[in-house]
């Protein structure tokens, strides 16, 4: 029999795999499928037969997290492993406010709800508060908020929802909106014998130590992004009797669009001790204590399929780097990456010790008050005797200075495909290689993307630099250590490593570091792969003199660079960084441990010229090589700019 491959997907082969297996029939040897009739029934089979075949391949693909591609089915896979996808995040902002009152009432309650609205960029979003507030009144006027103790605003939109128990087998309690931070849902549950709202139920991620009086609920995600609460049964949680209210309050948001927010304007509502209305006797103007941030959107498709398995072998408990990835992931939200260096990896040693290196996805570093409360919440998770410690951000800097060689006589506007090269390095920049530990710069790709913007581009030399801002301690001696990650290349006439400007104490003329390589008696590189660090100042002709010989050593080897004691004053760049570049030796740069590796366009140099041998200005290429020499191998000036 013929029809023996069942493989085939694609329409026309199909097709011919039923016409073969006719033609085996001997009552259709001789017959002409094309020019009949029977050629429309033949197509109709085939069209039934692909499409057929196509939905039952789209239908396997949504059975398995790594080839769903629609939300719904991807959240309900991960579901099956106890993943629940990190929702939006409400932009928070710290605020205070002085209220003039006349009321005879002892206390004030600001209420659950709108507080003010924020602007950022021509743009008006409204804060809410998930809780009542309520502070004394003194004087005529009741404040609200300090600068050491403020109230926290969430942008978005604050709602309420209730629901009655019935009992039935297939109820359920779903908040009937998109855009819900979790962070902020709120259940009360309300029984026969309650007052108010009843009692505050916990909400829980797992059901370690959850027992059958335990007043505790769990969420999960169902479709259109919205949210389900699931009550206890009797067993995990305390069953809820028929005639029960719950009420539950959260807030919908706009997520990281509502960033930024900076100045508020008062829109709240207030309530004396009798539970009245009170209008304040005079206009409030809200002290921003800190401007929004923090907000960001639901997690991803992708990211739910790389979390969900790796938080299920955690199996709730840090032990692993990838475990501390994952845990972290879920009890920060605002992480768009994390680093996990054990102590035992450190030089010298610490064991016993975890550090932590976190990037935010808004900003670089990660606030005290949050740093202290991933700490608390790791204890969950961690095993004893072993100590947490979170640690500021490091970023290594990728830049590259490349010469663009160009055909003039196929492009008018070379300004045009200037901005065309820099949106595309821009694109590439935002790739899923780099922002993150352990993220790796593919020289090779550069050249690519460059060579591919237009067919006018006949050429590309770049060169690739590496860079660490180093925060200086004003005023105070200092010993200062860079890890680089990446290995240095070593000139053996020095000047591998680059500064920017800084003061010290003993100077009044900005100075700068520079390097100069170990040698031997006979003046060639000793091999030890090591030098020193030195100062050098800037001369009237443009030469520099060294006014500190050693002021400390460079590892070629390990990229690292260790400054001894010295008094930094101040620094050119703003907010007390100086600049230290070095030249990599491989092309390739990998963000090792704890490094947050960042391609830097913003410093990066895109140099355009005219290829005058591709252009036909210059048959012999005489200007070709001058320039050609003068772009791949000139160093510039020492400093860096």
């Amino acid at each position: 029999m013929p029809f023996t491959k069942f493989t085939n997907l694609d329409f026309d082969q199909i097709k011919t795999s039923i016409k073969d297996y006719l033609r085996a029939n001997s009552n259709f040897t001789d017959f002409d499928f094309e020019g009949s009739n029977f050629s429309v029934l033949i197509d109709t089979l085939a069209y039934n037969t692909y499409i057929t075949a196509f939905n039952s391949n789209m239908i396997v693909n949504e059975s398995f997290l790594d080839s769903a591609t629609l939300r719904e089915n991807v959240v309900s896979l991960a579901r099956n492993i106890g993943y629940v996808p990190r929702s939006r995040t409400a932009a928070r902002a710290s605020i205070s406010f002085q209220v003039p009152t006349t009321t005879t009432s002892q206390t004030l309650t600001l209420q659950a709800g709108l507080v003010c609205v924020g602007a950022s960029d021509n743009t008006s979003y409204t804060f809410s508060i998930p809780e009542n507030v309520t502070t004394t009144v003194s004087g005529g006027f009741a404040t609200f908020g300090s600068t050491e103790f403020p109230i926290e605003v969430y942008q978005g939109t604050f709602l309420t929802k209730q629901f009655v128990v019935d009992g039935s087998l297939d109820q359920r309690f779903i908040l009937e909106n998109s855009f819900i931070d979790s962070s902020t849902i709120v259940s009360y549950v309300k029984g026969i014998n309650d007052s108010g709202l009843g009692r505050q139920y916990e909400q829980i991620d797992n059901i370690l130590n959850v027992n059958s009086t335990s007043e505790t609920y769990l969420i999960q995600e169902v479709q259109d992004e919205k949210y389900e609460l699931l009550f206890g049964d009797g067993i995990f949680g305390r069953k809820l009797e028929n005639g029960t209210i719950i009420t539950v309050t959260y807030i919908i948001t706009d997520g990281k669009e509502g960033n930024g927010a900076s100045r508020f304007s008062f829109q709240g509502t207030f309530k004396d001790s009798n539970n009245n209305i009170s209008i304040p006797s005079g206009s409030i103007t809200v002290n921003t204590i800190s401007s929004a941030n923090n907000g960001g959107e639901i997690e991803s498709i992708s990211s739910v399929k790389y979390f969900a398995p790796r938080l299920y072998s955690a199996q709730y408990r840090a032990v692993t780097s990838r475990d501390y990835e994952a845990i972290i992931q879920q009890i920060y939200p605002n992480t768009e990456s994390v680093s996990v260096v054990g102590g035992e990896e450190l030089d010298p040693p610490q064991f016993g010790k975890v550090l932590v290196s976190i990037k935010p996805k808004n900003g670089d570093f990660v606030s005290d008050f949050d740093k202290q409360n991933i700490l608390l919440k790791l204890k969950n998770y961690s095993l004893s005797g072993i100590k947490q410690e979170i640690i500021d951000l490091k970023v290594l800097y990728v830049e590259i200075d490349s010469s663009i060689y160009y055909n003039s006589a196929q492009i008018t506007n070379v300004d045009n495909l200037k901005t065309t090269i820099t949106t595309s390095l821009s694109d590439y920049a935002s790739s899923v290689d780099l922002n993150k530990f352990g993220g790796r710069f593919k020289y090779s790709k550069i050249l690519q993307v460059i060579d591919k913007v237009d067919t006018a581009i006949t050429s590309n030399i770049t060169k690739i630099k590496i860079r660490r801002n180093l925060k200086a301690l004003l005023n105070q001696f200092a010993q200062y250590e860079l890890c680089f990650g990446n290995k240095f290349h070593i000139n053996s006439n020095g000047y591998n490593i680059k500064s920017s400007g800084f003061f010290l104490s003993s100077t009044t003329d900005p100075v700068y570091l520079t390097d100069v390589p170990n040698k031997d008696l006979n003046g060639n590189l000793d091999g030890s792969g090591k030098g020193v660090v030195s100062i050098v100042k800037k001369q009237a002709d443009g030469s520099y003199r060294v006014i500190v010989k050693s002021a400390g050593t460079v590892d070629y080897t390990k990229g690292e660079i260790i400054l001894t004691t010295i008094n930094i004053t101040s620094t050119i760049k703003s907010d007390n960084i100086i600049e230290i570049q070095a030249f990599p030796e491989s092309n390739d740069v990998v963000g090792l441990k704890d490094l947050y590796l960042n391609f830097d366009l913003s410093n990066s140099k895109i140099n355009m010229l005219r290829d005058v041998i591709a252009s036909g200005e210059d048959i012999s290429g005489v200007t070709f090589a001058r320039d050609y020499y003068t772009s791949s191998y000139s160093n510039g000036d020492l400093e860096r700019k």
